[in-house]
């Protein structure tokens, strides 16, 4: 009885307490995932307005991309629940900026760090685009105003310098200049890659851009893929049984297959592949209202992915040099010598092992499978071209691979190996990084 008596006085002082010291504890410090994920958006919205503005190959844009990513995620990453800074993580970035003591307003810091970023790795672009990254920078921080008080957004807008600072002094070790200077012969002999029509390029496009310094993967090496047939003009061989597919297939394309390669070309003077996964990536954050976290960790993610696709393939292309279908097709000593074929997508100058567009579609579909599971979306990434529907990201991924197979300008094996590289590529990222709890 006694106990009773002495336990409800005791447990209404606790009570009481509690209401006390609730009313005087301070608020929750705003998290990442209190704001929406369209301020981000819009930045990337801008990255791929700027690769179609100044013509960048995918390699270029690529990079761009990978890097872009990285700084969004490690400029909000403090604000994120069970978040991981990728340093350490990836290949040679350093310890980074920790935010500073006192509320972050998560997005100012994003705003900041990617104008300082995109304005660095645009140095050289057109004054439009440099204007238009200040341009959205400013209307960011005047919409940001309301948000927090003045103190807060300045502490954010330092953080995101900080970061970027960081960010900028490892892009500067990347072996970039590499491409630039890349003393390469183009090789000679059969089956080994040579100018293509209707351009005939001399050199192939940036040969030396698989010993670029990846993100993740060891080497450009790493999820090499399985060879392609050996080659051969011997009618019925491996090698010439697909180079009749390609010839057989562009000679009676459907109107659907035809509206594929087209919506999938992103050829010059377009977003371009790494582009287009990142504008896909873009339509699903807006399509499920996702919040800065998510968004953060998505760019991040397939920034890397294509940026490491393209170390990968373009090393593959090098090692094999293969030649171009078209070459094949119009070889007066080769099995079909149709001297006046053409492809219905314009070759690209460089080798044809593997595929581009498959290596990065693999390893972008597998990361955002990942992080978003089996999601239908509506791709309307090309305003000019009608839009189309797909039940996942791996179906995406593999229309987008075939695409290239309708375009004439790939044999089956590039297509489905690239594929294959990318996933794997994919996987070695989701495996090896760590973004959050």
């Amino acid at each position: 009885m006694h106990a009773r008596v002495l336990f409800l006085p005791t447990l209404l002082l606790a009570s009481a307490c509690v209401d006390s010291d609730s009313s005087s504890t301070p608020p929750t410090p705003p998290a990442a995932a209190d704001f929406s994920a369209d301020s981000a958006r819009d930045w990337f919205d801008q990255l791929t307005l700027a690769i179609d503005t100044e013509n960048l190959n995918p390699p270029e844009a690529s990079r761009r991309l990978g890097y872009a990513g990285v700084t969004l995620f490690e400029a909000v990453v403090g604000g994120i629940a069970g978040g991981h800074s990728l340093a350490g993580q990836l290949n040679e970035l350093g310890a980074l900026p920790a935010p500073p003591a006192g509320d972050i307003h998560w997005p100012s810091a994003a705003n900041a760090a990617l104008a300082d970023v995109l304005a660095s790795l645009f140095a050289t672009a057109t004054p439009g685009t440099l204007q238009g990254f200040a341009d959205l920078e400013t209307a960011q921080a005047a919409a940001f105003a309301a948000d927090a008080e003045a103190d807060v957004l300045a502490r954010s807008v330092t953080h995101g310098e900080a970061i970027a600072a960081a960010i900028l002094a490892w892009v500067a070790g990347d072996d970039y200049a590499l491409w630039n200077d890349c003393a390469y012969t183009v090789p000679t002999g059969d089956g080994l890659w040579e100018p293509t029509p209707p351009a005939f390029v001399a050199n192939p496009l940036e040969p030396c851009w698989g010993k670029l310094r990846p993100f993740v993967l060891i080497s450009g090496a790493e999820c090499a893929p399985l060879p392609h047939p050996n080659y051969s003009r011997t009618p019925g061989s491996p090698f010439a049984l697909e180079a009749q597919e390609v010839y057989d297939t562009g000679n009676s394309l459907t109107l659907e297959q035809q509206e594929i390669a087209t919506f999938w070309a992103d050829g010059a003077g377009t977003l371009t592949p790494p582009g287009h996964w990142v504008s896909i990536t873009g339509i699903v954050l807006g399509d499920r209202a996702e919040t800065l976290d998510v968004a953060a960790e998505a760019y991040a993610k397939v920034g890397i992915a294509v940026a490491d696709a393209f170390i990968g393939c373009w090393e593959i292309k090098f090692v094999y040099n293969l030649e171009r279908p078209i070459s094949y097709i119009r070889d007066p000593a080769g099995p079909i010598n149709d001297a006046a074929w053409t492809s219905f997508i314009g070759t690209p100058p460089f080798p044809e092992f593997s595929s581009g567009h498959s290596t990065q579609s693999g390893a972008a579909a597998t990361v955002l499978t990942d992080l978003f599971g089996t999601v239908a979306f509506t791709d309307t990434t090309h305003a000019a071209l009608p839009a189309r529907a797909f039940a996942s990201f791996e179906e995406a991924a593999d229309e987008a691979a075939i695409s290239r197979l309708y375009g004439g300008i790939h044999f089956r094996a590039a297509i489905q190996r690239g594929l294959e590289q990318g996933e794997c590529i994919g996987r070695t990222l989701l495996d090896d990084v760590q973004f959050r709890d």
